[in-house]
């Protein structure tokens, strides 16, 4: 493996797993829905696998663990003590919350992906709802990817963001 960081996190929602898979996607991992891992080989880090899922139980929680002792990447969905417990378990083998394609651009803007997708599309005259449609989000998840682009950003409104997007992009 390169040393690149291997993605774990831990969410509360579905929602938010699944734009982190997709992430990870495009920067290149081969998504992998469960925990349980059949592969023969013990290491699994220059397979660049994120395995994903509901853990609603500590076998699950356990089998995720084990998946990134092995060198997968995970996102688990999974809330209360499971959350906190799977969560401590994770920092063991390294940091969470580090997800491909999350880095710093060189426009220096504080956005994510998801985030700089929107902007773009609302700067190409998208509504927020098409915008939201054509990144296959739910419309309140594009609003609230915006809000925290909008919190990013210091700015009070989405036309402010979009114009500091606008802005950056050009230069």
């Amino acid at each position: 493996m390169t040393g690149e960081q291997v993605p774990l996190h831990v969410v509360g929602a579905s929602g938010d797993a699944d734009a982190i898979v997709r992430r990870c996607a495009a920067a290149g991992w081969a998504a992998h829905r469960g925990f349980a891992l059949l592969e023969p080989a013990w290491d699994l880090a220059d397979r660049r696998l994120v395995c994903h899922g509901h853990v609603g139980d500590d076998h699950t929680a356990s089998q995720a663990v084990l998946a990134a002792a092995r060198g997968a990447g995970i996102v688990a969905v999974a809330t209360g003590a499971l959350a906190l417990s799977l969560a401590a378990d994770l920092r063991r083998v390294g940091p969470l919350g580090l997800t491909p394609g999350k880095a710093e651009a060189a426009d220096g803007l504080d956005l994510d992906a998801e985030q700089r997708a929107l902007l773009g599309r609302l700067a190409a005259g998208s509504t927020i709802a098409a915008a939201a449609e054509a990144e296959f989000v739910s419309l309140r998840t594009a609003n609230r990817r915006i809000a925290a682009a909008r919190q990013s950003l210091g700015v009070k409104t989405t036309r402010e963001a979009v114009m500091i997007y606008i802005k950056h992009a050009r230069d």
